[in-house]
């Protein structure tokens, strides 16, 4: 059995708008599985594609607008591109946002209902990501996190240091996972989640007992009687191990 990082969550004032920005500024497809439910899909794969990464927008009764643990840092291959795609996220509703970055390669936007984002500079390492350079998760300990989630997912460690520790599937596709050092972060609200498979899905019993020996931790968001499991890792971030709907 095993269990890979396949998409993030967004709690969403509207789904459906909210989920149009995303599949417009990633050029993806956009699909609903239910009322209150869009996702956001690259082209050419069907779910649960191993190659292929995916966002899901849910709409929540106040899903509140404050600093999150969780963001998105977008990929480009050049300064001209970089410099168009950030023109083009203006015109599709972003805005500029301020976390104090000052004078930096990257620029820092938010999404329409306020989710902060990266549009990075070119890098080498994120020539093969696709649009989704990164998924980032701001921590306090990034070493000691960074045991958790390696032996959480069937993914390969890649650098760990007091301040980042980065993951990546070992078949080397779609975006990374990088724990960040940040101050504080165990404060900050959780708005955006990630969501795993296991494989096969029917493992998914046993994959939440191995993550509770692992020191995840059952939470209660009053999700009721579904399908997936609602855990947090050592610090505190919520996630989903998904099963059969």
């Amino acid at each position: 059995m095993s269990l890979r990082l396949i998409q993030v969550n967004f709690k969403a004032g509207d789904d459906s708008t909210l989920g149009r920005f995303w599949a417009d500024a990633l050029g993806w497809n956009l699909a609903s599985e239910a009322p209150g439910v869009t996702n956001v899909e690259p082209k050419g794969f069907t779910w649960p594609d191993p190659a292929a990464f995916y966002i899901d927008f849910v709409t929540v009764p106040d899903p509140e607008t404050v600093k999150y643990r969780v963001h998105l840092e977008l990929a480009t291959t050049s300064e001209a591109h970089q410099a168009e795609m950030v023109a083009r996220l203006k015109d599709l509703g972003a805005t500029d946002a301020d976390i104090g970055q000052g004078d930096v390669p990257w620029t820092v936007l938010a999404d329409p209902e306020g989710n902060e984002f990266r549009v990075l500079e070119p890098r080498e390492i994120y020539r093969d990501t696709g649009p989704i350079a990164a998924v980032v998760v701001e921590c306090e300990d990034p070493r000691a996190l960074a045991r958790f989630w390696d032996e959480a997912l069937d993914w390969t460690l890649l650098k760990v240091t007091d301040d980042q520790a980065v993951l990546r599937s070992s078949d080397g596709v779609g975006p990374f996972l990088e724990l960040r050092h940040t101050p504080g972060a165990r404060t900050a609200r959780k708005r955006v989640h990630l969501d795993l498979l296991p494989e096969p899905i029917d493992g998914k019993e046993a994959e939440v007992t191995r993550l509770r020996d692992l020191g995840a931790t059952d939470v209660d968001l009053g999700q009721g009687d579904v399908p997936w499991t609602v855990l947090a890792d050592p610090e505190g971030n919520e996630f989903c191990v998904l099963g059969r709907g």
